[in-house]
């Protein structure tokens, strides 16, 4: 049976659509079609990728591209302002935009009251409510949209929309939303304390289907760097981005014992990436290191297995942007991969130092070091942790439980879009 919010559609507000770096996405929104949720898609971008993953073919949602540039669509945008300013909630929200537009002078913010008059002008009949995926961008559309609409909206929270959007926006934001929810209970207890009432934020883990993932090997290769023809392998799996740590990596990477026979291998993109290629040749340790750049999910899952050690140095960026609990980490352990992470946001919800894992101070590139030297030459300690991280993933982190929570509520009614004021 086709439910929603009030019995019909759940349009999806998302920045982008499909992403390969937003696997998670796409694999929620599967699941809420295969628990019969009836869906249409909005992306305020249009893909820039060639390459996607299988999960996004067994997406049923039809996608629409709102104006990524109001310029280039503007009769479009024209006819839909035509349309939509004669509609009881087009002042009010006439009156949020502009005072928004006080606090962020930028072509952005009149950018998405565009989108928001198009997406407004455009949703089919049978749409009931609208779910933003981050808060930033896609909600302030969401929102504008569900002013114009007369609909209810919410909001998935993420990592950097939570940390690089202003106080006031936040706030305002949640006061508005019928609900929300984040993937972390870091990120929860940051978002329910500018929430007008705590329960408006919800914490829902992405989870992680086992299904799109082969089971744990029973035996990974025993190597401990000690055999050049065979050398320990090293895999990261993140985009080149200053939260990432990547720079922090390569000087442990070039700090590891010289004795230690090992090879580097990053997934990924990312502006950073041709700073970091050059940091390599400085460092010495080009030769040891792959680049794979940007891969499909099967690919990933690929180099999980083949690999013996998942390193990620995640840290708090100069802007406040950071991670919040990175899916990467939750893959490379649903393979049974030993992990190397950094105390940094929600990562200590995932993993616990010294039992499913290793644990690090971010930006020591030093301490950073000895652990990878540690666990590089000790296959028995990599298995143990691999194994034990495999199993509290499954237990502890089911996707299945986190899209069961969306359902719920994205499948009772909602109440009407709040009030501007």
């Amino acid at each position: 049976m086709t439910v929603g919010a009030g019995g019909g559609t759940v349009a999806i507000v998302l920045k982008g659509y499909p992403r390969l770096s937003e696997t998670f996405i796409a694999q929620e929104l599967c699941g809420l079609e295969q628990r019969g949720l009836a869906l249409r898609i909005f992306s305020l971008r249009h893909p820039t990728e060639t390459r996607r993953h299988p999960v996004h073919d067994e997406i049923a949602a039809p996608a629409s591209y709102l104006p990524e540039y109001l310029h280039q669509e503007i009769g479009r945008v024209w006819r839909a302002w035509r349309a939509v300013r004669q509609r009881p909630g087009y002042a009010a929200c006439r009156r949020v935009w502009l005072r928004d537009l006080g606090r962020d002078r930028t072509p952005n913010r009149i950018r998405r009251f565009g989108q928001a008059l198009v997406m407004a002008h455009e949703l089919p009949g049978d749409v009931r409510h609208i779910h933003a995926h981050f808060l930033h961008t896609p909600a302030s559309v969401a929102r504008y949209a569900a002013m114009l609409s007369g609909r209810s909206w919410s909001v998935s929270a993420h990592a950097k929309d939570i940390w690089t959007t202003p106080g006031w926006e936040k706030r305002e934001k949640l006061a508005a939303c019928a609900w929300a929810v984040t993937c972390s209970r870091y990120a929860r207890d940051h978002l329910a304390a500018l929430a007008p009432s705590p329960g408006t934020v919800e914490l829902v883990y992405h989870g992680l289907s086992a299904r799109r993932f082969p089971p744990v090997p029973t035996m990974r290769p025993a190597r401990n760097g000690g055999d050049a023809s065979d050398p320990v392998r090293i895999l990261c799996v993140g985009r080149a981005v200053e939260k990432k740590g990547l720079d922090i990596l390569l000087d442990a990477l070039a700090d590891l014992p010289g004795e230690l026979d090992w090879r580097f291998f990053h997934v990924g993109g990312g502006e950073l990436l041709g700073t970091l290629r050059r940091r390599a040749r400085r460092l010495g340790i080009d030769r040891r290191v792959v680049w794979h750049g940007s891969l499909a999910h099967d690919e990933v899952v690929e180099q999980y297995r083949g690999a013996d050690l998942f390193v990620l140095a995640s840290r708090v960026a100069r802007d406040g942007d950071r991670d919040g609990l990175p899916n990467v980490l939750m893959e490379a352990q649903m393979t049974g991969l030993a992990c190397i992470a950094t105390e940094v946001s929600a990562i200590p919800e995932l993993i616990e130092h010294g039992q499913t894992g290793i644990l690090v101070p971010p930006g020591d590139h030093r301490v950073l070091a000895a652990a990878i030297a540690r666990l590089a030459s000790d296959p028995d300690l990599r298995a143990r942790l691999g194994a034990a991280g495999a199993a509290r993933v499954r237990r502890d982190f089911s996707f299945d439980a986190g899209v069961d929570l969306l359902v719920a509520r994205l499948g009772a009614p909602q109440p009407a879009a709040r009030s501007a004021a």
